[in-house]
Parts: structure tokens; sequence; C-alpha cells
């Protein structure tokens, strides 16, 4: 398993004004082997809009740094999604997704993070929840048009369990990626979203090899909110069963920490907080 780190764990990522180059120069100096960049709108530091020449300068950069550049992710998918109400907003949701295959494959990634719809969006509060029918098959209808460019780019898109009220067991994520028979689309597990009602180490092992990615964080059940997002081994995050799992199961990719949001105060510390603890749970 390769040990990695979030575009968005660095001050200025969520915003998207971080440099890419400067995100390398971040992971390499916190012994960070590989770096998960993030794709934002047209005008982020790396947007949906960015041309070959800057991502391949972009991977030179991660390759003279000895930075590995194994995945990408991307927030766009909250704004528009291919599941989403509007026919408009679901037609740019596919455009979307075909630009970030291309751009992660200029980059030299295998894995494209990608959440494919949303039931509700919590922190949209204006946003009408939608069916799980009404995603399920929007959804359905967007991964299986976007199948030739991923096949094409050579990028999985890896299905993330998110906060999204869809795809809500280890059953239905399954279910929903075995729809495609293709190897173009995986799971994308996050460790620490599923905590507050199951347990990281059964999904993992019932998706098996459909694993494509992994992100690393952990929570707090006894909190049970936004708020309970701690620092790696400060929350219920079962650490030796989740390595166990990942090696039952053949894993050997990335995993990449994804700690947002960063300290008030010297955001730093939580990076090099971040490397130490993950070179624990992977010895």
């Amino acid at each position: 398993m390769v040990k990695a780190i979030n575009y968005w764990s660095f001050p200025g990522g969520l915003e998207g004004t971080l440099s890419p180059f400067d995100a390398i120069r971040h992971a390499a100096a916190y012994r960070f082997p590989a770096l998960e960049l993030a794709i934002g709108d047209v005008g982020a530091a790396l947007g949906v809009d960015a041309d070959e020449r800057t991502c391949r300068d972009i991977a030179d950069a991660a390759s003279e740094a000895g930075v590995a550049l194994p995945s990408v992710a991307s927030g766009l998918y909250w704004s528009r999604n291919l599941g989403d109400a509007s026919p408009a907003h679901r037609a740019q949701a596919l455009d979307d997704l075909k630009k970030m295959l291309q751009i992660a494959r200029w980059l030299g990634a295998k894995t494209l993070l990608t959440i494919p719809g949303a039931v509700d969006v919590f922190f949209m509060p204006d946003r009408a929840p939608l069916s799980t029918e009404h995603v399920w098959r929007y959804a359905t209808e967007g991964i299986r048009a976007a199948l030739p460019t991923a096949e094409a780019s050579q990028v999985r898109m890896g299905i993330e369990n998110v906060w999204n009220k869809f795809l809500m067991s280890p059953h239905e994520m399954a279910a929903f990626i075995d729809q495609f028979d293709s190897p173009w689309v995986g799971a994308y597990v996050d460790v620490a979203n599923l905590i507050p009602f199951g347990f990281a180490e059964d999904w993992l092992r019932h998706l098996g090899k459909r694993v494509v990615g992994v992100h690393f964080k952990d929570f707090r059940r006894s909190v049970g909110t936004l708020d309970g997002f701690v620092d790696l081994l400060e929350g219920d995050v079962d650490w030796p069963e989740v390595v166990l799992a990942l090696r039952d199961i053949g894993y050997d990719g990335p995993v990449a920490a994804e700690m947002i949001p960063g300290y008030r105060h010297h955001p730093m510390v939580r990076i090099a907080n971040t490397s130490n603890a993950m070179d624990a749970i992977l010895a």
C-alpha cells in the first residue's frame, strides 16, 4: 500500500488556490510518497479546463520530487452530478466527468474519485432531496455514458461512499458497481465516512477486488456530526482491522489521508501528525 495525502488537506486546497506544484513540494517535505490532486471548477489552480501541457508539467514535477500521482479527486460533484434533478446539470456533470478522466490520464493517475449523485446534501439545505430510484437511474446512465472515455483514458472511476444518503451499505455499493460489468468502475472506500452506520473492515471485505481507492481519516461515533471527524488514531476506526482487511483483499494501491478542515493555527502540524500516524498504521 502506498501512503498518500489528499490535496484538500493542505492550506488553500479546499479553496482551489494552492498550486499543484506547491502541493507536490508539501507532500515530499512531509514524507508522503504519493499525492491525490483535486480538480476544481474553471479558474481553480487545477481546474476542469486544465490542458495537457499543464498536466504534463505537473506530472514531471511530481516525478522529479519522487511523488507519485496515483489518484485524483474532485468537489465538482456537489454542485452538479450525474444523478441531479436538472437535465442541464446532468449533462454538464457528464461533460465534467469526461474532462476529468482525461486530466487524470495526463497526470498519469489510474483512479478518479467519483460521486455519481446524491439523494440529499446535508450542507446544502436549499437543495430538495431526490428519490433513491431517481439518483440510481440517472447515475447509472451517466456512468455508462462515461465508460468509453474511462477505457480510452485507462482511468478507473472509483465510486466513493459519502454522506449523500446513496449507496448506504456495501451490498448497495457492490450492486451499483457490478451492473456495469466493467474494470473501469470500482469502489473508493472512505473508512471514516461510513463509521456512523457501519464498519470499514466489513465494507472492505465485502467489496473485495472492487476496491480501487481508499481514504484514511477518523471519526468519533459519540459526536455523530461533521465535528466528529478527528485526527488519525483519535476516533473509532479500528485501524488494525482495516489494515488486515486491506491485506486480506490484496489491496496494494494508494491510501490517501483526507484531513479537512485543517487546524485553525499552524495547519501544517496536522500534516506532520498525519504522516506519523500513517507510518504507525501501515506498519
